[in-house]
């Protein structure tokens, strides 16, 4: 029987073309969410982009506009969430709300929106943290196995989409 998925060579191939074709920041975030969906579908789908001078963290792009908007800023806090992020440019993993409340204040937010795990994979370039995608699902989605596909198949188009979004 025949799956009505693409394969991921399409979904490649879309995702150059639509950042060949993309004038704004937003479309170039789009096509990366399509990228990204395409392999591993989930509820809630954003960018943060990162301004350590000023201190701030600034929504770029969301999937829920409605309760992420992408006007949204948040004030860079040194956590632990910051040392594996920003210091070691790891992906930090979470998968219990409890969890996610000890590093984003948004816990209830994110909760509410049948979320409770979190994978956020850092974009760095130049040595320096630029941009977190992160991703939000279920209880116990990011598996050791779905990390391990989400970090294969997202880390150089997000950088890509992170010094595209950057240039225009």
């Amino acid at each position: 029987m025949q799956s009505d998925r693409p394969t991921p060579q399409a979904v490649q191939r879309r995702f150059v073309a639509d950042m060949a074709a993309a004038r704004t920041e937003d479309q170039v975030f789009e096509a990366l969410y399509r990228l990204s969906t395409a392999r591993v579908p989930v509820r809630l789908w954003t960018v943060m982009t990162v301004d350590m001078e000023a201190g701030l963290a600034r929504r770029a792009y969301s999937n829920i506009p409605d309760a992420y908007p992408t006007s949204g800023t948040k004030p860079i806090e040194r956590n632990d969430w910051f040392e594996i992020v920003h210091d070691r440019h790891e992906s930090f993993v979470a998968n219990t709300l409890d969890d996610i409340a000890k590093v984003f204040p948004d816990y209830e937010l994110i909760g509410a929106l049948g979320c409770a795990s979190v994978l956020n994979l850092p974009v760095v370039s130049g040595g320096e943290l630029r941009a977190t995608v992160n991703l939000l699902d279920d209880e116990g989605y990011f598996t050791p196995e779905r990390v391990g596909e989400i970090t294969d198949v997202l880390t150089l188009p997000a950088f890509a989409a992170v010094l595209a979004a950057r240039a225009l």
